[in-house]
């Protein structure tokens, strides 16, 4: 989006710009010239909106002007065709009634949508588009309203009502973090865990989808809360607000903790975990003695059902049913991943390059190798094919921390190399007598 503006310098003149600006909120400003009398001026506002129209043909609609006739003034523009159906969609969602027909909510919703600004410009875009727009101070006093958890619940009710949940409903929950511009918490706003390794002070987002990836809700909490502790309070608040029977949760591996499946069966939920695996499993081992000279065809799915040991069940863990999926695409990036690192390593071994953390360098006292024991092993991960040995004699269930490739304990899905992932991916699931 491109508009044209006139800024007073401090000299006194008028300085007429072209701001480019983006959907990310960025922008480039380009100087036309300054001007000091209104001739000037003029004569710079049309250069710029020549600019502006720079190899745009012009619409010949067959109707010629008198001679000597001025082009008509264009008093004002509308964006009628983007607003309207954003509007439309607006009600459509349920937002209108839910919000009690609230427009200076929907016009700094809907304003978002079309260039993501701060509150304050949200002003500027609504007149661009061709709306009256609230005054800011209007936007701030709704603001204490809009923070109510009762606006929150009936934007979520719509939501769940668009989406049309039913008595057992599938949902995915995952967390994000906003940071801010300072140096000091507040008790909400706390430094935590960033994946962007950020130490400013944060909050931490928890969102809540349908099966199709639909929102149904947000919600926020204190920016030094561990990840597993934010999914529970979520999905109780939402079921309990409307009356479902039966969820099952799908979530990374990193969000379901051994303490959250416990909590989950108590509250009679069931859960859908996705991981990946170190180790060539049974199930696929005895899939390849079955079909020796076949190739893993792309979305093979093998189901394994995972009873839970004595200890486990006194802990409260529910026996699981585990799927295993291999994926051409998957084993392909992998593949080029072992490539990469395989490569850095050599270079590293021949001395061409400084020793960095690679988990195909094996480092005896001063001499460094490469580790192609390593490397066969994740290869032949990657491809789905069993070298000895295959795998542990009871590899461990995705909540406990089974000691990787990496040689680390941690969970798979934790592991910060890409060569940990290999073709092969599990999703395990808690009540293996309920369909998910």
């Amino acid at each position: 989006m491109a508009y044209i503006r006139t800024v007073k310098t401090a000299s006194g003149a008028l300085a007429v710009q072209i701001v480019w600006s983006s959907r990310r909120g960025s922008r480039q400003i380009e100087h036309i010239g300054s001007a000091h009398d209104e001739g000037a001026l003029a004569a710079l506002k049309a250069a710029a909106a020549e600019r502006l129209a720079a190899g745009q043909a012009v619409l010949d609609l067959g109707v010629a002007a008198p001679p000597g006739a001025e082009p008509l003034p264009i008093t004002s523009s509308q964006m009628r065709h983007l607003w309207e159906a954003l509007c439309a969609a607006y009600r459509i969602l349920g937002f209108e009634s839910a919000t009690q027909r609230d427009k200076v909510f929907r016009d700094l919703v809907l304003a978002r949508i079309i260039e993501p600004t701060s509150k304050i410009d949200a002003e500027r875009v609504l007149t661009e588009v061709g709306v009256s727009a609230a005054s800011y101070a209007t936007v701030k006093r709704r603001l204490r309203g809009y923070a109510q958890s009762g606006w929150r619940q009936s934007l979520a009710a719509a939501c769940a009502a668009h989406a049309g949940l039913g008595p057992a409903s599938l949902v995915l929950f995952d967390v994000s973090t906003l940071y801010f511009e300072t140096d000091a918490g507040d008790g909400f706003r706390e430094p935590g865990f960033s994946k962007e390794r950020r130490l400013e002070p944060q909050i931490t987002l928890g969102l809540l989808t349908d099966a199709t990836g639909f929102p149904l809700t947000v919600a926020a909490f204190e920016g030094n809360r561990a990840e597993t502790a934010t999914m529970l309070p979520v999905i109780n608040a939402f079921k309990t607000a409307h009356q479902l029977s039966d969820v099952t949760v799908v979530a990374d591996a990193g969000m379901i903790s051994e303490a959250n499946q416990v909590a989950l069966q108590a509250a009679g939920l069931s859960f859908v975990l996705g991981t990946r695996i170190p180790y060539l499993p049974d199930v696929v081992r005895r899939w390849r003695e079955a079909h020796p000279q076949e190739a893993i065809p792309d979305g093979l799915i093998l189901t394994q059902p995972w009873p839970s040991t004595s200890s486990e069940k006194a802990r409260g863990i529910p026996d699981r049913v585990i799927h295993y999926q291999f994926r051409h695409d998957r084993a392909r990036r992998t593949l080029r991943g072992i490539d990469e690192q395989v490569a850095k390593a050599e270079r590293a071994v021949e001395g061409k390059a400084p020793v960095k953390r690679n988990r195909y360098i094996h480092l005896a006292g001063a001499t460094k190798t490469v580790d192609r024991a390593l490397e066969t092993k994740t290869r032949a991960l990657a491809a789905g094919r069993a070298t000895p040995p295959t795998s542990p004699p009871r590899p461990p269930p995705s909540s406990s921390m089974p000691t990787t490739s990496c040689g680390t304990s941690r969970k798979p899905s934790e592991c910060p190399s890409t060569t940990c992932k290999p073709a092969l991916s599990t999703t395990t699931c808690a009540n293996p007598s309920r369909r998910t």
